[in-house]
């Protein structure tokens, strides 16, 4: 096969994509990807030698470089390219730091593969890929962590955006890199998957710390979902820092800013509440971007992953910038020297677009992080002791194309009026829109934020659990539905299991990358389960099973 690659959830037949990524992903990206994950292996075994005198530039790279591989981020083999012999040099970096004695002790290929040569680059990462390791255990729990780290990655990149570090996540990024070289056994393995989950939880903590240290606490916010008058330019993907910077160039230019998709949360922060042009969201969830960049008319920028195939109609309109890549789309470069990026090319285009189409009216109402929703605690703990709240059920995650996704619509549908919903990510697409009410003013849908937000989930369910008096966090009335579709949605249930949920559905189906026997221990120690039919999913929702 000319690649192979079962990271998402959409993955050919739930086994795997072998000419071409369902996602869109070409052979030579898929397997240049894999070569640059190879190549951070080799980086992080120079780097366990180094420990104490590792410069952090190291680390950073690990971290912007899985970053890169995540699904629907960077389609651009040229920018591939660049990480790898960016990634090749920083290792040769490293193994001169050892002294001769140290170089010896590393005899893996990782570390020893030193070619910069574009077109060895093509014959190496034929052979380093997913598929070389012939265990299909070891296999599973490897990519299980790994797929898991480069949630951990992306999270992490957004905090160091901000100036937000935590040094343990940068070396258990590196501890658990270097661990896929080596022959540990099943327990360590599963052990590491564990660990995986608890960094999981320290690097959506940092991300918090550093949105809300940065913009403010979100709060419960009605966003406008219509359009008005004046040119615009969308903003989607997940980088607060590109929101702020991009609202700060287009102060009195006449230029309206919308949020898409995952960008939705950036209006529930008070930071961005002081621009008047900040005026909505448009469209919905990540795989409608097609029909939705469209008829915006004007340019939209890319600021992180979910950037699916560009169409022509709006190529010469659409811009990335980040770990985000498109070949032949213009891409905005980095920071230089603490300065702000430029998106003057965007603003300059953006006054000769006409206004974009109107496709709806209304509003949506999110911004129940967890601060919002503690200072609704009281009514919360009063509607849960007098009967009206019975359950909550985390509906969390992501959104992705194919239609059993109706599945989570169907459950918020029949859910019964004394539940109330959770949810963060661009999951909540499939319902947020609905009519479902409250209990006591509480909103039966109380989003949280975008999927980073899932901690604000767990941090609420850890308060509960403390005002509740509880010894099980499992005794608390919560119900987990989640939606998933690429590896931050596995970093966030890594990070769920870590803190002790159990009883978890996953759908729309659980990952291929899941051995039959990886699954079994899951199944065995969280009672993890795949969504099933709607009816009696629901019933077993309400009846706590």
């Amino acid at each position: 096969m000319s690649m192979f690659c079962y990271q998402c959830q959409e993955t050919a037949r739930n086994v795997g994509c072998t000419i071409k990524g369902v996602c869109g992903k070409q052979e030579t990206t898929a397997n240049l990807q894999d070569l640059l994950i190879y190549v951070l292996k080799g980086i992080a075994l120079y780097a366990e030698k180094v420990k104490g005198q590792l410069d952090k530039k190291y680390p950073e790279f690990i971290v912007k470089a899985l970053f890169a591989t995540i699904t629907n981020a960077n389609f651009d083999d040229t920018r591939m390219n660049s990480l790898i012999k960016e990634g090749l040099r920083l290792k040769d970096e490293l193994r001169l730091k050892l002294n001769d004695q140290e170089r010896k002790e590393i005899t893996h290929d990782a570390a020893l593969w030193t070619s910069t040569d574009e077109s060895a680059f093509k014959e190496k990462a034929k052979t380093v890929g997913v598929l070389s390791e012939e265990n299909e255990d070891v296999r599973s729990l490897r990519e299980l962590m790994i797929y898991g780290l480069k949630g951990v990655a992306a999270y992490t990149d957004h905090a160091g955006v901000l100036g937000y570090y935590n040094r343990e996540i940068y070396d258990f990024l590196i501890e658990a890199l270097a661990s896929t070289t080596k022959g540990l056994n099943i327990d360590e393995m599963v052990s590491l998957v564990l660990k995986t989950g608890d960094t999981a939880v320290k690097a959506m903590a940092l991300l918090d710390e550093a949105n809300t240290q940065t913009y403010g606490h979100p709060e419960a916010t009605g966003v406008n979902i219509g359009v008005r008058s004046n040119p615009g330019i969308l903003i989607s993907g997940h980088d607060l820092k590109d929101m702020e910077e991009l609202l700060t160039q287009t102060e009195h230019t006449g230029i309206d800013v919308y949020t898409h998709s995952e960008m939705l949360p950036a209006h529930y922060y008070p930071a961005f509440k002081k621009y008047p042009h900040f005026v909505g969201n448009y469209g919905s969830s990540w795989w409608k971007q097609n029909e939705e960049f469209e008829s915006f008319h004007g340019p939209i920028l890319m600021t992180t992953n979910c950037i699916v195939p560009v169409k022509e109609s709006y190529k010469d309109r659409i811009f990335t910038t980040g770990m985000a890549g498109y070949p032949g789309v213009t891409h905005i470069p980095d920071r230089l020297d603490g300065n702000p990026k430029d998106f003057s090319e965007i603003i300059s285009l953006a006054k000769k677009c006409p206004p974009p189409k109107e496709i709806e009216r209304g509003e949506i109402v999110g911004g129940f992080a967890h601060n919002q929703v503690l200072a609704l605690a009281d009514k919360v703990v009063g509607a849960i002791k007098s009967g009206k709240l019975k359950k909550f059920v985390v509906m969390a995650g992501c959104d992705g194309r194919h239609s059993d996704r109706d599945y989570f619509t169907e459950v918020a549908k029949q859910l019964p009026g004394d539940t109330v919903i959770l949810t963060a990510g661009c999951a909540k697409y499939r319902y947020n829109k609905l009519k479902l009410g409250d209990i006591d003013g509480i909103p039966r849908v109380l989003d949280a934020g975008q999927c980073n937000d899932s901690y604000s989930l767990a941090f609420v369910a850890l308060k509960l659990k403390e005002i509740f008096a509880l010894s099980d966090i499992n005794e608390l009335p919560i119900a987990f539905d989640i939606a998933w579709y690429e590896q931050k949605a596995v970093c966030v249930l890594l990070a769920l299991l870590a803190l002790g949920f159990k009883h978890i559905r996953l759908g729309p189906t659980l990952p291929a990358f899941l051995s039959p026997n990886v699954a079994k221990i899951l199944i065995e120690k969280f009672d993890l389960k795949p969504t099933d039919n709607i009816e009696p999913d629901v019933a077993a929702i309400v009846a706590g099973k």
